[in-house]
């Protein structure tokens, strides 16, 4: 098994060698090698088909382009980091995140139940650190609208504070939350 995995990165070598000198036979070796796996690793976190070609063809095309200028160890490596910085520079570009309540679905409904079970332990762990970098008054805020469902107006009366102060902090805490829960799902939805 080690030499078949040394001989295949002994090939990438000779193949990304000769790629960098412009041989374009050698970057269409590459690209069959490797096109369905990154294809897959794409689909797997955006769960678009026509998305996940686009971001492999993007992987390939910058590939190529910066031929000259990658040093490139471990070429398999390099490619599925490519894929997940991509697919996060897609997502923010699209200003799409997975919701938590339809990760959690999916986890559950995946049929590995227990790697499921411990994404979704990592998943409210990570919630609750987020929870605690929030100021304690957006804490204390955030809980009363979510945890026991108050309107903004009933936290400003228990409060003893103004509902507009109630309403900047919400939307301040939600916001960082939001960002933060959405790259997390990303996350945890693409492992394998």
């Amino acid at each position: 098994m080690i030499g078949n995995l040394n001989q295949a990165n002994s090939d990438d070598q000779v193949l990304l060698n000769r790629m960098r000198l412009g041989d374009y036979l050698a970057f269409g070796s590459i690209y069959e090698r490797y096109w369905a796996r990154l294809f897959n690793a794409a689909y797997k976190r955006m769960g678009d088909e026509d998305s996940a070609k686009d971001i492999t063809q993007d992987i390939f095309l910058q590939l190529w382009q910066r031929r000259q200028d990658l040093e490139i160890d471990n070429l398999p490596a390099y490619l599925l980091t490519a894929v997940r910085n991509n697919v996060f520079k897609y997502m923010e570009k699209q200003q799409r995140y997975t919701p938590i309540s339809e990760l959690v679905e999916h986890l559950l409904s995946s049929g590995e139940y227990t790697d499921g079970q411990l994404a979704i332990t990592e998943l409210t762990a990570r919630f609750t650190m987020l929870l605690e970098r929030l100021t304690p008054s957006q804490q204390e805020i955030f809980r009363l609208r979510f945890e026991e469902e108050m309107g903004t107006l009933d936290i400003a009366r228990r409060l003893n504070i103004a509902q507009k102060t109630v309403q900047n902090q919400l939307t301040r805490s939600v916001a960082q939350i939001r960002q933060a829960i959405g790259l997390i799902a990303i996350m945890v939805a693409g492992c394998p």
